[in-house]
């Protein structure tokens, strides 16, 4: 037990794995009475419920059930109510990782980054050109129905400040929600 163990914590692809299990999972039991039951006990808290799924929609392993909940409350509450406050809760799902990733990893990263100076590499990432690339993808990313940490990761390389940081984020996050909202009711 504890050889799978270790094999799995070293494993390269955990986390996308995890990913596609949870969107399997999702769409096994997405019409079962259970879930809509947890639907209809998050609508009772309306608006909250949106603002607590949209913290939810930023993560790699809740981004397929707080997709499917959005879906479903955006069904029974205001459209634009729905997008506004998931919008916001997004934001402050992303400013959590935001600062975990700031404060924490680049801060590991930095004598990694250190080593390269000098490099090619170095040299790479210090053209116009990737300069201007890394937030474009990173926002793109973050608008996309995608798990936002490696958005953020390529955004927390910026200069961004946190007002920038906050308001880019619940202008790409609101629109992510609106794109899943919409077509999802397209099926």
């Amino acid at each position: 037990m504890d050889y799978i163990i270790k094999k799995y914590k070293n494993w390269k692809y955990k986390n996308t794995f995890l990913l596609v299990i949870s969107v399997v999972i999702l769409f096994y039991f997405a019409d079962s009475n259970f879930v809509k039951n947890i639907i209809h006990q998050i609508s009772n808290l309306s608006f909250w419920g949106v603002f607590i799924a949209g913290i939810f929609f930023v993560s790699t392993f809740t981004v397929a059930p707080a997709s499917l909940v959005l879906f479903y409350l955006a069904k029974e509450l205001n459209l634009f109510g729905v997008i506004v406050f998931a919008g916001f809760g997004a934001m402050l799902g992303d400013y959590i990782i935001f600062r975990f990733l700031k404060d924490k990893v680049f801060e590991e990263l930095k004598p990694i980054f250190t080593k390269l100076e000098g490099s090619y590499i170095s040299k790479l990432f210090s053209t116009p050109y990737f300069i201007w690339l890394v937030p474009v993808i990173g926002a793109i990313i973050i608008a996309s129905p995608f798990p936002d940490e490696i958005g953020i990761s390529l955004l927390g390389v910026t200069k961004l400040k946190n007002w920038q940081f906050l308001l880019l984020s619940f202008i790409l996050n609101s629109l992510g929600i609106l794109f899943i909202i919409t077509f999802a009711n397209l099926f």
